[in-house]
């Protein structure tokens, strides 16, 4: 890390050991036939010096896996595991947009897990797409008691992610929807990238914070109150709007600018003093901005859900009765067709007693990093994780 805002100054321990490592990397001792490696995934706090010719001059970066690699990857983890005639490592592969290494491991693992539970000789098709679902989203918890009332507010709330999904064009593709809960979430909307991207648009980001929104609007307008459940769509999709200000440009009113800099981390590594690097009026009118294009996005996901009610009634019903929606059956209800009855799965009774309120939801999001990807600066979404939030 940095060297000068440890608690000990230069006298701090860790700073000694750096200055030992830099003189024993590029000192007067000969160090022929010596290769020195490093990994870090946070080189922005190295110091400077540990960069500079002659020590970790070479540096190579290594960000989450194409389709090719992630393909490899799985050729790996599976190299020891039985796989069924029906698994396809290159489909898995192309599904799996924003996953990392370890999460690619964690998914066959967790594949194997459910194929060895169900007394399967190997891993099928099935057992790989509920293990992806479970690494996204968390497993299921089937033992929570929902009440009628608390299904219904879940139902129309992923009902309303989904259809924004539908109607946004750059959106990517509803993969699932469920209002079974998973982890602190009550229900999810899963989204998947059909493809790797380098970068994001203006208009991705703009209709990115409508679907957020989507849950919340829904809410008004079927059940004429709104509940704790969209807290984590509300932060995202703030979120994504300050970096749309501050970072990326794409603001007509503050122009082309980037307003501040990521602070980091300021212990052990950062200086103390540093400022945002704007004055109070222009953080005023970047809070303004902030709230004009979360606005201009509740009202457009207003607008959507207005004009298609019938739509977001006929999912909701959908999902209240089969508590779960394929992307595939999620598409066949909205160009209007009619889902098997043989399939449906009737409505449990509600248990008398009422839990406690529903937690905030945790993000399930496999791509959309937790910011935005750009080609100058790749993001680390993270975390992979489906684009939508549970309970969004």
């Amino acid at each position: 890390r940095q060297r000068g805002a440890g608690l000990g100054g230069g006298h701090d321990e860790r700073e000694q050991t750096l200055n030992q490592l830099l003189v024993e990397m590029d000192g007067f001792g000969a160090n022929e036939g010596v290769i020195v490696i490093a990994a870090t995934n946070r080189a922005d706090i190295l110091d400077h010096a540990l960069l500079r010719p002659g020590r970790f001059d070479r540096q190579v970066y290594v960000g989450l896996p194409d389709v090719k690699g992630r393909e490899e990857i799985l050729k790996v983890h599976t190299r020891h595991k039985p796989l069924a005639p029906d698994v396809n490592l290159k489909t898995i592969a192309r599904t799996t947009v924003g996953f990392s290494g370890a999460d690619l491991e964690n998914l066959v693992n967790e594949a194997a897990l459910l194929a060895a539970r169900r007394g399967k000789k190997a891993i099928t098709e099935q057992e790989i797409e509920e293990a992806s679902i479970k690494v996204v989203a968390g497993p299921e918890k089937k033992s929570r008691v929902v009440t009628e009332k608390e299904k219904r507010l879940t139902a129309y709330h992923e009902a309303g992610h989904a259809i924004t999904h539908y109607y946004c064009k750059t959106a990517d593709p509803v993969h699932e929807i469920s209002i079974i809960p998973r982890g602190m979430a009550g229900g999810y909307t899963m989204s998947l990238p059909e493809k790797d991207q380098s970068y994001v648009t203006k208009t991705q980001m703009q209709e990115q914070i409508v679907t957020l929104l989507g849950g919340r609007v829904a809410e008004l307008l079927v059940l004429d109150d709104i509940s704790t459940g969209a807290s984590n769509d509300l932060e995202r999709a703030t979120k994504t709007a300050r970096a749309m200000v501050t970072r990326y440009g794409f603001s007509e009113r503050m122009g082309p600018v980037v307003y501040g800099s990521d602070p980091g981390e300021t212990f052990l590594g950062r200086d103390f003093a540093q400022g945002k690097g704007y004055s109070e009026t222009i953080a005023a009118e970047i809070d303004s901005e902030i709230r004009d294009i979360v606005d201009e996005a509740f009202e457009t996901a207003r607008r959507m859900l207005t004009d298609h009610r019938d739509q977001l009634e006929v999912v909701a019903q959908a999902l209240m009765r089969r508590e779960k929606l394929s992307g595939e059956e999620f598409k066949t209800l909205m160009e209007g067709g009619q889902l098997a009855e043989s399939e449906t799965k009737p409505a449990e009774p509600a248990p008398a007693e009422t839990p406690a309120a529903p937690e905030a939801p945790a993000a399930p999001q496999p791509a959309e990093a937790a910011e935005p990807a750009q080609p100058a600066e790749p993001a680390q979404t993270a975390d992979p994780a489906p684009e939508d939030e549970p309970r969004n």
